[in-house]
């Protein structure tokens, strides 16, 4: 029901955009700005080139706003545009896109699970860092389909539709795309434990 709220609020707040009501993108930049935030910051490490491309995506979305139909979700939608304008800032500045490096952190990781977790014996955390590392770079390298839709399920949790709707490509696609990742990812943690 809450998500259905806030689709309908989305929508809301976009026709109000639309009729000429700046205040009510402004809502919506606060209601997305940390979302877009982590998503450019994938792409772009240094914290004050985050921001300018954060603005940058807000801006772009409040020119194309207008032009928006509703067709996906408001954050499907804008969530293009953050990648779009990372990746377009990359490529203006001669880099490549870095590999995506998942922070323990980044997952829904938090203080609590980790003090029911706490066997820190050496070995363990020998094998953790390990385990991390090898997770890491199995993440890094998958192909840029596999690994986009893995980190939009797995990190961003997102439903298959709307990782459609991004990748633009059928459901199917989407759920092989991300058993490939997940199976690819197990081999390598097997790997490590042999």
């Amino acid at each position: 029901m809450k998500g259905e709220q806030e689709k309908v609020t989305d929508k809301q707040l976009v026709a109000r955009v639309q009729k000429g009501d700046k205040g009510a993108f402004d809502l919506l930049v606060i209601k997305y700005q940390y979302k877009v935030h982590a998503i450019i910051f994938r792409y772009v490490k240094d914290i004050d080139e985050v921001n300018d491309v954060m603005q940058e995506a807000f801006i772009k979305a409040y020119r194309a706003l207008e032009d928006f139909r509703g067709e996906s979700a408001f954050y499907t939608w804008l969530y293009r545009i953050a990648v779009n304008t990372a990746k377009n800032y990359l490529i203006a500045r001669n880099r490549r896109p870095p590999a995506f490096d998942i922070n323990v952190d980044d997952s829904d990781y938090s203080e609590e699970n980790k003090q029911l977790h706490n066997v820190d014996s050496p070995e363990n955390i020998l094998y953790r860092d390990e385990l991390q590392s090898v997770i890491n770079v199995a993440i890094e390298n998958l192909p840029e389909d596999l690994r986009t839709a893995l980190m939009l399920r797995e990190f961003e949790g997102l439903s298959y539709e709307e990782i459609a709707d991004i990748m633009d490509c059928p459901v199917g696609t989407v759920r092989s795309r991300i058993f490939r990742a997940r199976e690819s990812l197990e081999e390598k943690i097997k790997e490590l434990e042999n």
